[in-house]
């Protein structure tokens, strides 16, 4: 069986709507609103050389697909396979790319072999399989901004435990914190 990660920048106040760029009023907030240090991102690039695939929302594909193939900090997550959970997207173009049209089958995917699978923004996906019950760990970068409002990591809905298995504080005042889902 696989281990499903959702990882996320997330403000102090939970919310993770676009924290590089999108449609939030204060988009970019992890660049605009708090200093750069090198450190803190250290567990993004872990998170590359451990997954096995990613998975992401209809949404988040949208973002992801015009623009990570070009970078060469994502050279893993490009050659990886990648999953995209939608009910309307049929012809993927980013490179080795899949449509899942349920969680049943995020269920059935993770039921199989292979490495890591993460889960990169896709707030609606992120609580959906949190729901689910099929979140077995969380990858956590809680950036010291409030934003108020925006699309949030937990729906409200999600029940459990978590253990925290790693942590770390920045000079920036960012904080890693990892998070076992106790099953």
């Amino acid at each position: 069986m696989r281990t499903l990660i959702v990882t996320e920048f997330i403000s102090l106040d939970g919310v993770i709507d676009s924290p590089g760029g999108g449609s939030h009023p204060r988009a970019g907030w992890t660049f605009k609103e708090v200093p750069f240090v090198e450190e803190a991102y250290e567990i993004k690039g872990r998170e590359q050389v451990e997954a096995g695939a990613m998975l992401i929302g209809r949404v988040s594909y949208d973002e992801f697909a015009p623009v990570w193939p070009t970078m060469e900090e994502f050279a893993e997550y490009n050659a990886m396979p990648k999953y995209v959970v939608s009910t309307t997207l049929s012809d993927p173009e980013w490179n080795n790319t899949s449509v899942l049209r349920s969680i049943d089958e995020v269920a059935r995917l993770k039921e199989g072999e292979g490495g890591n699978v993460l889960v990169h923004g896709s707030a609606m996906l992120a609580q959906g399989l949190g729901e689910a019950g099929l979140v077995d760990r969380y990858h956590l970068l809680v950036f010291p901004v409030v934003l108020g409002d925006g699309k949030r990591l937990f729906s409200g809905r999600e029940t459990g435990k978590l253990q925290l298995v790693e942590h770390e504080a920045y000079s920036n005042g960012v904080v890693k914190a990892v998070y076992d889902v106790v099953h």
